[in-house]
């Protein structure tokens, strides 16, 4: 079995890190990654030993790709094509036209969702999406919520739907975590992570005004880190200025070394208005820290009850407020970090990333025979 995986390249997040995981998990003679477009993801791949081969494109409408990838399936006898991603899926539509393979996607995130606050071009991207997604031979929804917009919002059948939850190495030897002072921050401070793209999707306008409330109560005790970049980051920035949260809410930017920061937070947030099964929520409980999530994906799977963490409605920032400060009074009677290491075990036992390696490869081996 030869699988060749397709992937604009530009991902920086959770879906970057789900495919190099599977990637690295896999056989590696069998497997390639494929990408149109060099950087983070490129570079990663080749690092980590991944077959790596850039399908350069001059612009994201350059369909010479196409060809370029056709020619390397038939050379290299590949059977099966993985795409992730808009635009990969688009051209596995083309190219399980012209090349005899099957084709099989996952579905990250909520289709309709994915080029929010991009307009017409958005819109777009979107049609061309969906169109693409109903012409593959098989499809991986990383949560049931999402099995269920393939087979009714997008009329997918069923049986060419499955659920594979996300899953993460909890065997990883972590580096040395940083202090609170060399982030900046006092051992007195309430820390919130919130590890997210800049971008609508993510909710952050929620987050910040959740924090004006708490900073009513507790001043500037309670702190929030926003760790990644997007095209919110100004507009975002001048919100947590108007609102006098300049100095409870950090922009760390894109960081790689976000492993080292998690420690230092007593809680993990997260205030999307879509996910599939968020691989932050899973890096979180790695490092031991309860988390708050909105209702989004599949995150009743890794929060079954209030004894591992909290879900609340989307975009209500009176319940994320509410959380956040149970998380407190729990902090302050010293049960919280109890509740951090049971959602680590928890997670251990459901979500290692062999159980998602097999789990996908199982689903290649049904659709080649």
């Amino acid at each position: 079995m030869k699988v060749l995986h397709l992937n604009a390249g530009n991902e920086t997040g959770g879906g970057m890190f789900h495919i190099l995981s599977l990637l690295n998990e896999l056989n590696r003679s069998d497997f390639y990654l494929g990408v149109f477009e060099t950087g983070e993801m490129y570079e990663r791949a080749k690092e980590s030993g991944v077959q790596t081969v850039l399908f350069h494109q001059r612009s994201r409408f350059d369909l010479s790709v196409v060809r370029k990838i056709t020619r390397f399936i038939k050379k290299n006898k590949i059977d099966l094509i993985h795409t992730h991603g808009a635009r990969a899926n688009c051209y596995g539509a083309l190219i399980r036209t012209v090349a005899d393979v099957k084709w099989l996607a996952t579905v990250h995130s909520d289709p309709r969702d994915d080029f929010m606050g991009k307009g017409a071009i958005g819109r777009f991207y979107t049609s061309a999406n969906k169109k693409a997604l109903k012409k593959a031979d098989h499809l991986l929804a990383i949560s049931d919520r999402f099995k269920k917009i393939l087979t009714t919002g997008f009329d997918i059948p069923s049986n060419r739907v499955s659920t594979i939850l996300n899953g993460i190495d909890f065997e990883k030897e972590l580096e040395n975590p940083y202090s609170r002072e060399e982030l900046g921050l006092s051992g007195e401070d309430f820390i919130i992570i919130m590890v997210a793209r800049l971008e609508p999707v993510k909710g952050h306008k929620m987050a910040l005004q959740a924090m004006e409330k708490l900073k009513r109560v507790h001043g500037s005790k309670v702190k929030l880190l926003l760790v990644g970049d997007g095209q919110q980051r100004e507009e975002l920035k001048t919100f947590a200025i108007q609102h006098g949260l300049d100095d409870t809410v950090k922009f760390l930017g894109h960081r790689n070394d976000v492993e080292k920061i998690y420690p230092a937070a007593d809680i993990a947030m997260l205030t999307s208005y879509s996910e599939s099964f968020p691989l932050v929520l899973l890096e979180a409980a790695r490092a031991g820290v309860p988390v708050i999530t909105t209702d989004v994906g599949g995150v009743d799977k890794l929060i079954p009850d209030d004894r591992y963490g909290w879900i609340i409605p989307v975009e209500d920032a009176d319940a994320l407020a509410g959380r956040i400060q149970s998380a407190m009074n729990l902090k302050a009677s010293g049960q919280l970090s109890g509740m951090g290491r049971k959602l680590e075990s928890y997670s251990k036992r459901h979500f290692s990333i062999e159980q998602f390696a097999n789990n996908v490869y199982n689903v290649y081996l049904k659709l080649l025979n």
